[in-house]
């Protein structure tokens, strides 16, 4: 502990000279109250802002600002200063890459197209945005949705499905007051009968017979559905062949279908082998 204290006391001149893993240690080792431990972050931080940068403005055409994308950027640099290990290797930045680009994806996964929207719309969207002052600049107007069709060479059809992706980017709340209506909120207009309800008692009736399941099946279908993993991603992660993947989750959907949809009363066709597979 004395090694530690005695480095967090290093001008920061003899931080600006240090390696990163040196950085990285005085960082992981000494405590959170330390000054050596924030000068040591600062020096990290200033010293990756480029890549932090090079990543923000992947994204630049969104609507997001640069420097609101550097801040998600600068939490993944964070958690990459973090959780680096030294004795591995020394590539700092090789480790920090995807930790950066990560944390700015799931900043869009949490701020933007809070309704489901096809990739084809997303992308039209845009080139849209981009085609619009072009050709406002070119005929002295706004363009209408048959010329900018013509322009991005795609149905007008395609336009009115570019426009709804942008009504849908950001959601507005169902408490939200309506100006022009007799409706105290959005949600007084939209009233309707649950069509989740049927969906919930059907993941009850999954919970049931989910113990019937092997682990390795439970854990293939977590992976699946939750996890939004590929069956070739699956494969990888548990070590074994995608083919393997795919019929350990046939049998396992199977077994958990029979379940749902046998009659009250029908004995159980009986349950899948737990060393199975």
């Amino acid at each position: 502990m004395k090694a530690a204290a005695g480095r967090g006391a290093w001008p920061r001149d003899a931080l600006d000279r240090c390696e990163d893993h040196e950085l990285v240690d005085k960082v992981q080792s000494l405590p959170r109250s330390s000054a050596g431990r924030e000068a040591a972050y600062e020096v990290l931080i200033l010293r990756y802002q480029p890549l932090v940068r090079s990543c923000a403005l992947r994204y630049r055409e969104g609507p997001e600002t640069t420097e609101e994308l550097m801040q998600a950027g600068y939490v993944g640099l964070l958690k990459a200063i973090n959780n680096f290990d030294p004795a591995i290797g020394t590539n700092l930045a090789a480790y920090a890459l995807p930790c950066i680009s990560g944390e700015i994806k799931r900043h869009f996964r949490d701020t933007r197209w809070h309704v489901h929207v096809k990739r084809s719309a997303q992308e039209l969207r845009l080139a849209a945005r981009k085609a619009a002052p072009e050709l406002t600049q070119e005929l002295s107007r706004t363009p209408r949705d048959d010329e900018l069709a013509r322009r991005l060479k795609v149905s007008e059809k395609d336009i009115a499905d570019a426009r709804h992706a942008e009504m849908v980017f950001q959601a507005r709340s169902l408490d939200a007051p309506m100006a022009d209506s007799d409706q105290n909120s959005l949600a007084d207009l939209m009233g309707e009968e649950d069509t989740q309800i049927e969906h919930t008692v059907q993941m009850q009736a999954v919970l049931a017979h989910w113990g019937e399941l092997p682990a390795r099946e439970q854990r293939i279908l977590l992976l699946r559905f939750y996890g939004n993993m590929s069956q070739a991603e699956i494969g990888e992660r548990l070590g074994m062949s995608q083919m393997h993947v795919s019929r350990l989750l046939a049998r396992a959907l199977s077994h958990l279908r029979a379940c749902l949809y046998r009659t009250d009363g029908e004995a159980a066709h009986g349950t899948v082998a737990a060393g199975g597979g």
